[in-house]
């Protein structure tokens, strides 16, 4: 046996060789196979990026088309608020204004009351406390403050009148705005 033919050598040599070219093409296959799968999840996976991304691309357009929505929203309303905060300015004097005219009445009642005047002569003197606001503010002459005789309840109606009409304007202020 020490002389097996060369023949037989040869061909057992190549039957192993063929064995083992058959167990790694059978490896190969499994790792075929693994990555034929990995492929079909790679693209799952990929769609649903995609899919994603779509979603999120109108997310974007909708998020700007709100914003734009909100920045003309608070544009009306500055303006608006602008607009009634002139309003509320303009008021604002106006009722100083009028203060100023019931304390220059009330001064005057109290001057026509404390000197004895009565009667018809108590319009006139109002009439010439109030005469002073209607004429321009540079045409007014300077006059020194008479002393005050006020009584308390004249302040306190005065003031009572003018809390009540702050209150009515306070009233049509938040019906305006609403």
């Amino acid at each position: 046996m020490s002389h097996l033919p060369l023949g037989l050598v040869i061909e057992s040599l190549v039957a192993v060789l063929l064995v083992l070219t058959i167990a790694y093409c059978a490896v190969l296959n499994g790792r075929l196979k693994r990555l034929r799968s990995d492929e079909e999840q790679l693209r799952a996976t990929i769609s649903e990026l995609i899919t994603t991304t779509e979603i999120a691309e109108r997310a974007i357009l909708g998020l700007k088309t709100t914003a734009a929505e909100c920045d003309q929203t608070i544009a009306q309303r500055l303006s608006q608020a602008e607009h009634l905060s002139a309003e509320l300015a303009r008021q604002l004097d106006t009722g100083e204004s009028v203060l100023t005219r019931i304390t220059q009445i009330a001064e005057a009642a109290g001057r026509g009351q404390a000197s004895g005047i009565g009667g018809a002569h108590a319009p006139q003197a109002m009439r010439a406390a109030v005469a002073p606001q209607q004429r321009p503010q540079a045409q007014q002459p300077q006059q020194p403050e008479a002393p005050k005789s006020i009584s308390a309840q004249d302040l306190r109606a005065a003031a009572a009148e003018a809390a009540a009409r702050l209150e009515r304007f306070r009233q049509r202020s938040g019906e305006r705005a609403a």
